[in-house]
């Protein structure tokens, strides 16, 4: 498989298209037994079947690992992103604790810049002070060399009508956004995309998959929630398989094939971030990504059926939500 590359927005910085997250319910093969070495493999797997974009964040715990991975690439060969957060137990950071957390994951990722820096999960009511009084402190480190490029990052799970993004993007402070964007939770489309477009924003897509459409039964069982809450009609859905109509011949070979196509060939995509714990499926997660559209009638019953929704799917990754 042949990678392909983007222009993440007006940043310039030429991207695969497929990112690697290095968070989510998986953390590099950390959370499903994987030794270190095993998750510096999956990192140096995927450069060498043309990733280039990688993403992780101090609260991940795989920013050495990903350092490790790149280790003996060209830095300009690899586009590193990563984040830090803004609340720790309930009390916002101050910018000099929020460029120190800049400082520690550069050393952890072993260079002296990083090409894309959030300030990860901002709910709206921070919003404020991010823009106001973190983002200056993000531009002296800017200027210094030590940021190539702002970033911000969306709390998928409690802001799904992007809020904050809808407020980030037109103050023309971050040059890339990270969002929540899926089969059945689709608003982005007609709310956002269009927006990020016309600013030239480059976009991080996360949410592409996670359980709804890789654990068995959840599915299922969020589709019958939605029409007991009459957020579905029960006419419009197969309640035995609600998505089976997208796996045929021609179409998607498996749900998550369809949900990384649906997400990949959205006008105002730009990256569509996957996380994994195995190279086989590092391998077959790309080759989704890579494929072509999924049919247009797929698409369109998708939209037709589905689009309205809001909130749905969004669960938080697993180590996030275990006590401490």
């Amino acid at each position: 498989m042949e990678m392909q590359y983007t222009t993440l927005g007006r940043s310039g910085l030429r991207v695969s298209v497929a990112g690697f997250g290095c968070g989510g319910n998986s953390r590099l093969g950390l959370d499903r037994g994987l030794s270190e070495a095993e998750s510096v493999a999956l990192v140096r797997r995927a450069i060498e079947i043309g990733v280039n974009f990688f993403d992780t964040a101090e609260i991940y715990g795989t920013e050495a690992l990903v350092g490790k991975g790149i280790r003996g690439e060209p830095r300009d060969a690899v586009v590193l992103s990563t984040k830090a957060r803004i609340v720790v137990d309930g009390r916002r950071l101050s910018a000099a604790e929020v460029v120190a957390s800049l400082e520690a994951s550069l050393e952890r990722l072993g260079t002296d810049h990083v090409d894309v820096f959030h300030l990860h999960g901002v709910p709206p009511q921070h919003y404020p002070y991010a823009l106001e009084v973190l983002a200056p402190a993000l531009l002296e480190q800017k200027r210094a060399g030590k940021i190539r490029h702002l970033a911000i990052t969306e709390t998928a799970a409690r802001d799904f009508g992007h809020e904050m993004l809808h407020r980030a993007v037109e103050d023309g402070m971050w040059e890339v956004v990270m969002l929540a964007y899926h089969m059945l939770d689709q608003n982005a489309r007609p709310r956002l995309f269009p927006a990020t477009q016309a600013a030239g924003i480059g976009t991080l897509l996360m949410f592409v998959v996670r359980n709804i459409f890789s654990r068995p039964g959840y599915l299922n069982d969020t589709v019958d929630a939605l029409i007991a809450e009459g957020r579905l009609s029960a006419e419009q859905v197969d309640r035995k398989a609600p998505l089976g109509f997208l796996v045929h011949e021609g179409g998607a070979s498996s749900l998550v094939d369809a949900a990384y196509r649906f997400a990949r060939h959205e006008p105002g995509a730009d990256v569509v971030l996957f996380g994994t714990g195995s190279q086989a499926h590092l391998e077959a997660n790309v080759a989704s990504i890579l494929a072509p559209p999924l049919p247009r009638a797929d698409i369109e019953r998708l939209y037709a059926v589905f689009g309205h929704l809001d909130g749905v799917g969004l669960d938080v990754p697993d180590h996030l939500s275990k006590p401490g």
